[in-house]
Protein backbone atom coordinates (compact mmCIF):
# COMPACT_ATOMS: atom_id res chain seq x y z
CA UNK A 1 0.00 0.00 0.00
CA UNK A 2 1.59 3.09 -1.64
CA UNK A 3 4.65 1.78 -1.80
CA UNK A 4 6.90 2.95 -4.68
CA UNK A 5 6.63 0.88 -7.85
CA UNK A 6 8.88 1.50 -10.67
CA UNK A 7 8.34 -0.58 -13.75
CA UNK A 8 11.08 -1.84 -15.77
CA UNK A 9 10.33 -4.93 -18.26
CA UNK A 10 8.59 -3.45 -20.96
CA UNK A 11 9.73 -6.23 -22.81
CA UNK A 12 7.59 -8.65 -20.65
CA UNK A 13 4.49 -6.06 -21.44
CA UNK A 14 3.70 -2.45 -21.83
CA UNK A 15 0.47 -0.43 -19.80
CA UNK A 16 -2.22 0.21 -22.31
CA UNK A 17 -2.20 4.18 -23.07
CA UNK A 18 -4.93 6.52 -22.51
CA UNK A 19 -5.62 7.13 -25.89
CA UNK A 20 -5.33 3.71 -27.08
CA UNK A 21 -8.19 2.86 -24.31
CA UNK A 22 -9.90 6.04 -25.20
CA UNK A 23 -10.57 4.32 -28.83
CA UNK A 24 -11.20 0.98 -27.41
CA UNK A 25 -14.10 1.47 -25.34
CA UNK A 26 -17.18 2.44 -28.10
CA UNK A 27 -16.51 -1.30 -29.36
CA UNK A 28 -17.00 -2.41 -25.87
CA UNK A 29 -20.43 -0.52 -25.63
CA UNK A 30 -22.13 1.17 -28.40
CA UNK A 31 -20.16 -0.35 -31.68
CA UNK A 32 -19.96 -3.53 -30.31
CA UNK A 33 -21.91 -5.28 -33.83
CA UNK A 34 -20.30 -8.30 -35.46
CA UNK A 35 -18.50 -6.92 -38.37
CA UNK A 36 -19.57 -10.45 -40.37
CA UNK A 37 -23.24 -8.65 -40.16
CA UNK A 38 -24.62 -6.24 -42.91
CA UNK A 39 -26.79 -4.22 -40.47
CA UNK A 40 -25.17 -0.33 -39.84
CA UNK A 41 -23.96 -1.29 -36.62
CA UNK A 42 -21.97 -3.97 -37.80
CA UNK A 43 -20.80 -1.82 -40.57
CA UNK A 44 -19.03 0.21 -37.93
CA UNK A 45 -17.28 -2.51 -36.20
CA UNK A 46 -15.96 -3.51 -40.28
CA UNK A 47 -14.81 -0.05 -40.58
CA UNK A 48 -12.97 0.38 -37.37
CA UNK A 49 -11.34 -2.75 -38.32
CA UNK A 50 -10.43 -1.68 -41.81
CA UNK A 51 -9.02 1.47 -40.43
CA UNK A 52 -6.64 -0.15 -37.54
CA UNK A 53 -5.87 -2.76 -41.06
CA UNK A 54 -4.79 0.54 -42.42
CA UNK A 55 -2.78 2.12 -39.33
CA UNK A 56 -0.69 -1.65 -38.96
CA UNK A 57 -0.03 -1.27 -42.91
CA UNK A 58 1.18 2.16 -42.77
CA UNK A 59 3.43 1.65 -39.86
CA UNK A 60 5.30 -1.19 -42.03
CA UNK A 61 4.96 -0.10 -44.96
CA UNK A 62 2.65 -2.90 -46.26
CA UNK A 63 -0.60 -2.53 -48.30
CA UNK A 64 -3.44 -3.33 -45.98
CA UNK A 65 -4.91 -6.48 -47.50
CA UNK A 66 -1.76 -8.00 -46.60
CA UNK A 67 -2.28 -7.01 -42.64
CA UNK A 68 -4.21 -10.04 -40.89
CA UNK A 69 -4.99 -10.03 -37.43
CA UNK A 70 -4.66 -12.85 -34.83
CA UNK A 71 -4.67 -13.13 -31.13
CA UNK A 72 -0.87 -12.34 -30.67
CA UNK A 73 2.78 -12.95 -31.53
CA UNK A 74 2.58 -16.36 -30.41
CA UNK A 75 -0.46 -17.63 -33.37
CA UNK A 76 1.33 -15.27 -35.73
CA UNK A 77 4.59 -16.91 -35.12
CA UNK A 78 2.87 -20.42 -35.65
CA UNK A 79 0.83 -19.43 -38.26
CA UNK A 80 3.76 -17.97 -40.48
CA UNK A 81 6.05 -21.42 -40.00
CA UNK A 82 3.22 -23.71 -40.05
CA UNK A 83 1.70 -22.18 -42.66
CA UNK A 84 4.31 -21.55 -45.17
CA UNK A 85 5.88 -24.83 -44.39
CA UNK A 86 2.49 -27.05 -44.91
CA UNK A 87 1.58 -25.21 -47.98
CA UNK A 88 4.67 -25.58 -49.75
CA UNK A 89 5.85 -29.51 -48.52
CA UNK A 90 6.27 -30.58 -52.16
CA UNK A 91 8.69 -27.78 -52.70
CA UNK A 92 10.52 -28.40 -50.13
CA UNK A 93 10.79 -29.50 -46.15
CA UNK A 94 13.70 -27.32 -45.04
CA UNK A 95 13.23 -24.46 -42.19
CA UNK A 96 16.32 -22.31 -41.56
CA UNK A 97 16.25 -20.60 -38.07
CA UNK A 98 18.46 -19.41 -34.82
CA UNK A 99 19.13 -20.69 -31.65
CA UNK A 100 18.05 -17.75 -29.49
CA UNK A 101 14.60 -17.43 -31.24
CA UNK A 102 11.21 -17.18 -28.73
CA UNK A 103 9.51 -20.37 -28.01
CA UNK A 104 6.96 -19.80 -30.06
CA UNK A 105 9.45 -20.16 -33.42
CA UNK A 106 11.92 -22.62 -31.70
CA UNK A 107 9.10 -25.24 -30.53
CA UNK A 108 6.91 -24.76 -33.52
CA UNK A 109 9.83 -25.46 -35.35
CA UNK A 110 10.07 -28.78 -32.86
CA UNK A 111 6.80 -29.45 -33.67
CA UNK A 112 7.33 -29.92 -37.34
CA UNK A 113 10.43 -31.84 -37.31
CA UNK A 114 8.66 -34.42 -35.89
CA UNK A 115 6.33 -33.92 -38.94
CA UNK A 116 9.02 -34.56 -41.10
CA UNK A 117 10.69 -30.92 -41.63
CA UNK A 118 14.32 -30.65 -41.11
CA UNK A 119 15.94 -27.34 -39.26
CA UNK A 120 18.91 -26.00 -39.34
CA UNK A 121 19.21 -23.58 -35.70
CA UNK A 122 22.11 -21.12 -36.65
CA UNK A 123 24.40 -20.18 -34.17
CA UNK A 124 24.82 -16.73 -33.00
CA UNK A 125 28.07 -14.65 -31.71
CA UNK A 126 29.00 -13.33 -28.18
CA UNK A 127 26.61 -10.46 -29.19
CA UNK A 128 24.07 -12.55 -30.13
CA UNK A 129 24.67 -11.77 -33.31
CA UNK A 130 24.12 -14.02 -36.68
CA UNK A 131 26.52 -13.92 -39.25
CA UNK A 132 24.50 -13.60 -42.35
CA UNK A 133 27.10 -16.04 -44.27
CA UNK A 134 26.06 -18.87 -41.96
CA UNK A 135 22.59 -17.98 -43.15
CA UNK A 136 24.47 -18.25 -47.24
CA UNK A 137 26.26 -21.52 -46.34
CA UNK A 138 22.63 -23.09 -44.65
CA UNK A 139 20.38 -22.62 -47.52
CA UNK A 140 19.75 -25.62 -49.59
CA UNK A 141 17.15 -26.62 -52.68
CA UNK A 142 15.14 -27.65 -50.10
CA UNK A 143 14.96 -24.75 -48.07
CA UNK A 144 11.43 -23.26 -47.46
CA UNK A 145 11.63 -21.11 -45.12
CA UNK A 146 14.25 -18.84 -42.80
CA UNK A 147 12.56 -17.28 -39.73
CA UNK A 148 15.18 -15.17 -37.97
CA UNK A 149 13.81 -12.26 -35.26
CA UNK A 150 14.37 -8.82 -35.66
CA UNK A 151 15.19 -8.28 -32.35
CA UNK A 152 15.87 -10.65 -29.17
CA UNK A 153 13.37 -10.27 -26.65
CA UNK A 154 16.20 -11.60 -23.61
CA UNK A 155 19.46 -9.16 -24.58
CA UNK A 156 17.94 -7.09 -26.66
CA UNK A 157 20.69 -7.58 -29.91
CA UNK A 158 19.28 -6.58 -33.26
CA UNK A 159 19.83 -9.31 -36.17
CA UNK A 160 20.72 -7.89 -39.74
CA UNK A 161 17.20 -8.44 -41.30
CA UNK A 162 17.70 -6.69 -44.16
CA UNK A 163 20.77 -8.21 -45.04
CA UNK A 164 19.68 -11.74 -44.01
CA UNK A 165 16.18 -11.49 -46.00
CA UNK A 166 17.88 -10.32 -49.16
CA UNK A 167 19.93 -13.98 -48.79
CA UNK A 168 16.78 -15.49 -48.75
CA UNK A 169 15.62 -13.74 -51.75
CA UNK A 170 18.25 -14.24 -53.55
CA UNK A 171 17.49 -17.77 -52.91
CA UNK A 172 13.28 -17.75 -53.76
CA UNK A 173 13.09 -18.68 -49.94
CA UNK A 174 10.56 -16.83 -48.02
CA UNK A 175 11.82 -14.69 -45.02
CA UNK A 176 9.91 -14.77 -41.76
CA UNK A 177 10.53 -12.14 -38.59
CA UNK A 178 9.23 -12.13 -35.18
CA UNK A 179 9.55 -8.27 -34.82
CA UNK A 180 7.06 -8.31 -31.31
CA UNK A 181 9.95 -6.39 -29.67
CA UNK A 182 10.93 -4.32 -33.00
CA UNK A 183 7.72 -2.54 -33.29
CA UNK A 184 7.98 1.43 -32.02
CA UNK A 185 11.76 0.96 -31.52
CA UNK A 186 13.12 -0.18 -35.42
CA UNK A 187 11.86 1.67 -38.13
CA UNK A 188 10.57 -1.08 -40.68
CA UNK A 189 9.60 -1.55 -44.34
CA UNK A 190 8.89 -5.25 -44.75
CA UNK A 191 9.05 -3.94 -48.64
CA UNK A 192 12.45 -1.86 -48.66
CA UNK A 193 13.66 -5.22 -46.31
CA UNK A 194 12.56 -7.64 -48.30
CA UNK A 195 10.54 -9.54 -45.40
CA UNK A 196 7.96 -11.74 -46.64
CA UNK A 197 6.31 -12.57 -43.31
CA UNK A 198 6.19 -10.75 -40.12
CA UNK A 199 4.41 -10.76 -36.25
CA UNK A 200 4.10 -8.45 -34.40
CA UNK A 201 2.34 -8.34 -30.85
CA UNK A 202 0.01 -5.17 -29.47
CA UNK A 203 1.06 -5.27 -25.82
CA UNK A 204 4.82 -4.58 -26.52
CA UNK A 205 3.87 -1.45 -27.67
CA UNK A 206 1.20 -0.06 -25.02
CA UNK A 207 -2.01 -1.99 -26.48
CA UNK A 208 -4.28 -4.18 -25.52
CA UNK A 209 -3.11 -8.10 -24.53
CA UNK A 210 -4.67 -10.91 -27.10
CA UNK A 211 -4.41 -8.74 -29.64
CA UNK A 212 -1.54 -8.77 -32.66
CA UNK A 213 -0.67 -9.10 -36.32
CA UNK A 214 0.42 -11.33 -39.05
CA UNK A 215 1.94 -9.29 -42.43
CA UNK A 216 1.57 -11.82 -45.21
CA UNK A 217 3.25 -10.25 -48.51
CA UNK A 218 1.15 -10.61 -51.22
CA UNK A 219 1.92 -13.88 -53.54
CA UNK A 220 3.35 -15.74 -50.71
CA UNK A 221 2.06 -19.11 -50.34
CA UNK A 222 0.48 -20.00 -46.87
CA UNK A 223 -1.74 -22.65 -45.20
CA UNK A 224 -4.29 -21.41 -42.63
CA UNK A 225 -3.44 -22.26 -38.98
CA UNK A 226 -7.55 -21.70 -37.74
CA UNK A 227 -10.01 -22.72 -39.78
CA UNK A 228 -13.81 -21.99 -39.94
CA UNK A 229 -15.88 -19.07 -40.74
CA UNK A 230 -14.82 -16.91 -43.54
CA UNK A 231 -13.31 -13.88 -41.16
CA UNK A 232 -10.08 -12.20 -42.35
CA UNK A 233 -10.40 -12.82 -45.99
CA UNK A 234 -11.08 -16.53 -45.17
CA UNK A 235 -7.76 -16.68 -43.80
CA UNK A 236 -8.37 -16.90 -40.09
CA UNK A 237 -11.71 -17.59 -38.99
CA UNK A 238 -12.97 -16.38 -35.60
CA UNK A 239 -15.18 -13.53 -34.95
CA UNK A 240 -12.89 -10.48 -34.68
CA UNK A 241 -11.78 -8.88 -31.42
CA UNK A 242 -12.83 -5.81 -32.66
CA UNK A 243 -11.59 -3.60 -29.61
CA UNK A 244 -8.54 -5.06 -29.12
CA UNK A 245 -7.56 -4.93 -33.46
CA UNK A 246 -8.92 -1.03 -32.66
CA UNK A 247 -6.48 -1.35 -30.02
CA UNK A 248 -3.89 -2.49 -32.00
CA UNK A 249 -4.07 0.18 -34.64
CA UNK A 250 -4.32 2.85 -32.60
CA UNK A 251 -0.89 2.02 -30.19
CA UNK A 252 0.48 0.94 -33.32
CA UNK A 253 0.36 4.44 -34.84
CA UNK A 254 1.42 6.12 -31.61
CA UNK A 255 4.57 3.79 -31.22
CA UNK A 256 5.56 4.51 -34.53
CA UNK A 257 4.76 8.49 -35.14
CA UNK A 258 8.65 8.98 -33.65
CA UNK A 259 10.65 6.42 -33.60
CA UNK A 260 13.89 8.75 -33.19
CA UNK A 261 13.17 11.03 -30.90
CA UNK A 262 11.46 8.08 -28.46
CA UNK A 263 14.80 6.42 -28.68
CA UNK A 264 16.41 8.92 -27.79
CA UNK A 265 14.93 10.05 -24.32
CA UNK A 266 14.82 6.03 -23.56
CA UNK A 267 18.28 5.16 -24.85
CA UNK A 268 20.06 8.28 -22.50
CA UNK A 269 17.92 6.48 -19.35
CA UNK A 270 19.03 3.08 -20.45
CA UNK A 271 23.02 4.24 -20.94
CA UNK A 272 22.98 5.77 -17.71
CA UNK A 273 21.87 2.84 -16.05
CA UNK A 274 23.48 0.49 -17.79
CA UNK A 275 27.34 2.53 -17.40
CA UNK A 276 26.20 3.32 -13.52
CA UNK A 277 25.70 -0.62 -13.01
CA UNK A 278 28.83 -2.35 -14.80
CA UNK A 279 30.94 1.39 -12.61
CA UNK A 280 29.84 0.36 -9.45
CA UNK A 281 29.33 -3.55 -9.36
CA UNK A 282 32.52 -5.67 -9.53
CA UNK A 283 32.02 -9.22 -11.47
CA UNK A 284 29.17 -8.19 -13.70
CA UNK A 285 28.83 -8.61 -17.62
CA UNK A 286 26.70 -7.13 -19.95
CA UNK A 287 24.81 -9.22 -22.23
CA UNK A 288 23.83 -8.39 -25.67
CA UNK A 289 25.79 -6.01 -28.54
CA UNK A 290 26.88 -3.36 -26.58
CA UNK A 291 25.85 -0.90 -29.17
CA UNK A 292 23.18 -2.53 -31.70
CA UNK A 293 21.14 -3.38 -29.17
CA UNK A 294 17.28 -2.25 -28.44
CA UNK A 295 17.21 1.32 -26.77
CA UNK A 296 15.92 0.34 -23.76
CA UNK A 297 16.96 -3.29 -23.11
CA UNK A 298 19.46 -3.40 -20.39
CA UNK A 299 20.76 -7.48 -19.25
CA UNK A 300 23.90 -8.03 -17.48
CA UNK A 301 25.38 -11.13 -15.53
CA UNK A 302 26.42 -10.70 -12.29
CA UNK A 303 28.51 -13.15 -10.56
CA UNK A 304 28.22 -15.74 -7.49
CA UNK A 305 24.29 -14.79 -7.06
CA UNK A 306 21.19 -15.86 -8.48
CA UNK A 307 18.67 -14.21 -10.45
CA UNK A 308 15.88 -15.19 -8.86
CA UNK A 309 16.73 -13.81 -5.59
CA UNK A 310 17.73 -10.40 -7.07
CA UNK A 311 13.99 -10.28 -8.49
CA UNK A 312 12.86 -10.96 -5.22
CA UNK A 313 14.75 -8.54 -3.09
CA UNK A 314 14.37 -5.84 -6.25
CA UNK A 315 10.34 -6.50 -5.70
CA UNK A 316 10.55 -5.99 -1.79
CA UNK A 317 12.35 -2.53 -3.13
CA UNK A 318 9.31 -1.88 -5.65
CA UNK A 319 11.34 -2.52 -8.59
CA UNK A 320 9.83 -4.84 -11.25
CA UNK A 321 12.50 -6.92 -13.54
CA UNK A 322 12.91 -10.13 -14.65
CA UNK A 323 16.13 -12.52 -15.44
CA UNK A 324 15.10 -13.45 -19.14
CA UNK A 325 11.90 -13.31 -21.31
CA UNK A 326 8.61 -13.62 -19.28
CA UNK A 327 7.60 -16.87 -20.85
CA UNK A 328 10.22 -18.71 -18.75
CA UNK A 329 10.86 -16.40 -16.44
CA UNK A 330 9.05 -19.25 -13.54
CA UNK A 331 11.65 -21.53 -15.08
CA UNK A 332 14.87 -22.61 -12.79
CA UNK A 333 16.78 -23.84 -16.20
CA UNK A 334 19.28 -20.81 -17.48
CA UNK A 335 18.20 -18.61 -20.32
CA UNK A 336 19.07 -20.62 -23.95
CA UNK A 337 19.65 -17.18 -25.42
CA UNK A 338 22.48 -16.54 -23.01
CA UNK A 339 24.05 -20.65 -23.47
CA UNK A 340 24.07 -19.59 -27.33
CA UNK A 341 26.13 -16.89 -26.45
CA UNK A 342 28.81 -19.01 -24.55
CA UNK A 343 28.13 -17.67 -21.75
CA UNK A 344 28.85 -20.18 -18.68
CA UNK A 345 26.00 -22.17 -16.85
CA UNK A 346 26.91 -20.48 -13.54
CA UNK A 347 26.90 -16.95 -14.65
CA UNK A 348 24.10 -17.09 -16.84
CA UNK A 349 22.05 -17.79 -13.55
CA UNK A 350 23.05 -14.99 -12.61
CA UNK A 351 20.98 -13.01 -15.39
CA UNK A 352 18.90 -9.19 -14.46
CA UNK A 353 16.72 -7.96 -17.34
CA UNK A 354 15.80 -4.11 -17.06
CA UNK A 355 13.50 -3.07 -19.55
CA UNK A 356 13.02 0.91 -19.95
CA UNK A 357 9.96 2.34 -21.61
CA UNK A 358 7.56 5.02 -21.29
CA UNK A 359 6.86 4.42 -17.37
CA UNK A 360 10.04 5.74 -16.68
CA UNK A 361 12.06 8.64 -15.22
CA UNK A 362 14.84 9.61 -14.62
CA UNK A 363 14.29 9.22 -10.84
CA UNK A 364 13.93 5.73 -11.61
CA UNK A 365 17.19 5.44 -13.03
CA UNK A 366 18.78 6.91 -9.94
CA UNK A 367 16.90 4.82 -7.31
CA UNK A 368 17.29 1.75 -9.59
CA UNK A 369 21.74 2.29 -9.23
CA UNK A 370 20.96 3.37 -5.30
CA UNK A 371 19.48 -0.10 -4.65
CA UNK A 372 20.94 -2.64 -7.36
CA UNK A 373 24.47 -2.58 -5.95
CA UNK A 374 23.05 -3.30 -1.85
CA UNK A 375 21.47 -6.09 -3.46
CA UNK A 376 23.78 -7.52 -5.24
CA UNK A 377 26.67 -7.20 -2.44
CA UNK A 378 24.17 -8.60 0.53
CA UNK A 379 23.35 -11.81 -1.40
CA UNK A 380 27.28 -12.09 -2.15
CA UNK A 381 28.03 -11.71 1.19
CA UNK A 382 25.92 -14.93 1.59
CA UNK A 383 27.63 -16.75 -0.94
CA UNK A 384 30.62 -18.81 0.67
CA UNK A 385 31.47 -19.00 -3.38
CA UNK A 386 31.91 -15.56 -3.42
CA UNK A 387 34.06 -15.37 -0.49
CA UNK A 388 36.57 -17.58 -1.68
CA UNK A 389 36.65 -16.82 -5.04
CA UNK A 390 37.47 -13.08 -4.66
CA UNK A 391 39.72 -13.53 -1.53
CA UNK A 392 41.42 -16.12 -4.24
CA UNK A 393 41.20 -13.07 -6.34
CA UNK A 394 39.60 -15.24 -9.31
CA UNK A 395 36.57 -14.15 -11.29
CA UNK A 396 34.96 -15.50 -14.68
CA UNK A 397 33.68 -12.00 -15.62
Amino acid sequence: MGKRIIYMDHSATTYTKEKVVDAMIPYFTRHFGNPSSIYSIARESKQAIDTARAQVATALGANPDEIYFTSGGSESDNWAIKGVAYANRKRGNHIITTTIEHHAVLHTCRFLEKEGFTVTYLPVDRYGRVDPADLEKAITDKTILVSIMYANNEIGTLEPIPELAAIAQKHKVYFHTDAVQAIGNIPIDVKAQNIDLLSLSAHKFYGPKGVGALYIRNGVRIENLIHGGGQERKKRAGTENIAGIVGCGAAIELATADIAGHNARIRSMRNRLMEGILDTIPHARLNGHPTERLPGNVNISFEFIEGESMLLWLDDEGICASTGSACTSGSLEPSHVLLATGLPVEISHGSLRLTLGDANTEEDIDFVLEVLPKVVSRLRDMSPLYQKTTKDGGSHV
